[in-house]
Order: C-alpha cells, then structure tokens, then sequence
C-alpha cells in the first residue's frame, strides 16, 4: 500500500527502515505521549523487530510515514472483536523534527478514507492522552468528533492521566 499526500507517503515498512525508525522513535517526548508497548529507549533491534511484526500482519494494518527518502513515523490500526468487529483503534506518531508542519493532520485524513473504503469498519477511534493538545488537534483537524474524557483512566511514567475519546463515523 501506498499513499501519497502532499509532499509525503503512507506506505509499507521495509528493512530499509531500521536506521530512521530508531533515530526518530528514540524520543522520550514522542513515547511520553504513546502507551507502554512503545519501547523507549528505542534500540535498532526494536525497530527490526516493529518491522517483521508490521509486515507479517495479515491484512496489513501498521504503516510508515515517509518522506520522499525516509520513514519518519507510522501510522495504524487494532481492530475490534467480537462486538467491537465494525471499529478500529487509531495509532500515530511523528518524529519530532517534523511537528506543527500539518504532516500528521494530512496523513490522518488519508489513513482513515483508506480505512473506510478498504475495511469494513464503521467507526475509528482514537485515545490520545487529554494533555496531547497537539495530537487533540490533529483528530479534530482529520474530522473527528470529541465523544468524552475518560478521567484518570491511564499511568503513564508514574503519572495518572486523562485521556480524551475521539471518533470518526463513516457517512
């Protein structure tokens, strides 16, 4: 898969991505604002094993954001089961050196019109932490709607936190 926006893609990760993956993802500021399962430090071994996972994936669901010579995020989804098989958890980052540039705002939109058009999902969903006011903003920029906060329903580096609940129907 690949999508093009703007001056960047959404596409397939490759073993061709371990170098830039390790350098962006190895950001304290970036895991700060992802869940646990998100390593920090972020070793080159991390980024070999990320990548064998993502492409293994079946269907493929775990993708990078790349400029025209590098991987400099991702971008993904964890579907529902059982009841939950029509929703798709959303995950994004970006390394730091391209924040506040409308990247992840653009790339949000494309993933989720793919998403509709290619999966049977009905609604995606994603749990930023309700202090991620950048990533708060991103959601609502991509046409997500605020539907709660869930209050101190997380720990994250020892901290309790909120989390903010945004959703995207399809028409």
């Amino acid at each position: 898969m690949k999508i093009k926006f703007d001056d960047y893609f959404i596409r397939s990760w490759s073993e061709e991505d371990v170098q830039p993956l390790q350098k962006y993802a190895n950001n304290r500021k970036i895991w700060l604002n992802l869940r646990d399962i998100f390593p920090h430090p972020y070793s080159a071994e991390d980024a070999r094993s990320w990548i064998r996972i993502a492409l293994s994936e079946e269907p493929e669901r775990s993708f990078a954001i790349a400029s025209r010579s590098e991987a400099i995020g991702g971008i993904g989804l964890v579907f529902g089961e059982d009841i939950h098989s029509h929703t798709a958890e959303l995950g994004y980052w970006l390394g730091e050196p391209f924040w506040g540039k409308g990247i992840m705002s653009s790339a949000v939109s494309c993933f989720t019109a793919y998403t509709f058009e290619h999966f049977q999902v009905l609604r995606i969903f994603a749990e930023p932490f309700a202090s991620n006011l950048a990533s708060r903003r991103v959601l609502e920029r991509a046409g997500f709607s605020l539907e709660g906060v869930m209050k101190k329903s997380v720990i994250k580096d020892g901290s309790v936190q909120d989390q903010a609940l945004y959703a995207l129907i399809q028409d």
